[in-house]
């Protein structure tokens, strides 16, 4: 497994559409890149979306096959789950599809104010012992405002029941925008062609029974943002566990 990783790597250096800033670069100064991405990268003028923490690059790859007028970069720190979307538009000859490996945290430093039009986050670790770590916390919303075109959607796709109340709460506390939410995506009515998208790990799940949860929102920029203080019920099942694959199924295609 360790070779099998080492290879991708390398071969994700390789890749046109594959981009890894240094985070000790981009702590200093910012990306090159930032502001620059739908000029130098996609060489149009079309919408930017950014699927955050975006796996195995399912969602990005399947939404730029669907809206070729659109631009799509799909962002996470595990190259070798990216490596196989990254691969998959490259193969296809895909120009408005890029992959970019790095902390979300330092997204401010890669994208420039309003560059982002529309935000994805599909079925992320729910980060139940630590609020600051959570995707659609208060700490990473902040930073979406700072890249977010007005009106600008955030969508979330996730198993995780804990995840879905506590982005309820959030929105809830902020006053904010939900146009959608629902705790059973496939079974409530609001299934569309973009949400039938499954991910390898929703297909897990759907699997094991578990219903999928969505919710569209909107964060405007500027507007302080409260952490809610309320408890919720965990998931029965751990963060460091909920992506292990069962023995027997070891395929991941």
């Amino acid at each position: 497994m360790a070779k099998n990783k080492l290879a991708k790597f390398a071969e994700m250096e390789l890749l046109p559409n594959v981009f890894q800033p240094k985070n000790m670069d981009i702590l200093r100064a910012d990306y090159h890149l930032k502001g620059r991405w739908r000029e130098e990268v996609f060489r149009n003028d079309g919408p930017l979306v950014l699927e955050i923490g975006c796996g195995k690059g399912e969602y990005a790859v399947e939404l730029g096959r669907m809206y070729p007028e659109k631009n799509f970069i799909g962002l996470d720190i595990k190259g070798a789950r990216m490596w196989k979307g990254a691969k998959a538009a490259s193969e296809a000859g895909m120009k408005n599809v890029a992959f970019v490996r790095m902390y979300a945290e330092l997204l401010a430093s890669v994208f420039a104010p309003g560059e982002v039009s529309e935000i994805w986050i599909t079925f992320p670790d729910p980060q139940m012992a630590k609020a600051r770590k959570r995707l659609t916390g208060t700490r990473f919303l902040s930073l979406y405002q700072k890249i977010l075109a007005p009106g600008a959607r955030i969508h979330l796709k996730t198993d995780s029941p804990f995840l879905y109340a506590y982005t309820m709460e959030v929105i809830r506390e902020n006053r904010l925008e939900a146009e959608v939410h629902t705790e059973d995506l496939y079974g409530g009515g609001w299934q569309d062609e973009i949400l039938g998208i499954r991910t390898f790990y929703e297909h897990q799940w759907l699997s094991r029974g578990k219903k999928i949860k969505y919710i569209r929102f909107s964060v405007p920029a500027g507007v302080p943002l409260t952490e809610p203080e309320v408890e919720i019920e965990r998931d029965d099942y751990h963060s460091e566990t909920r992506y292990m694959v069962p023995r027997t199924n070891t395929n991941e295609g």
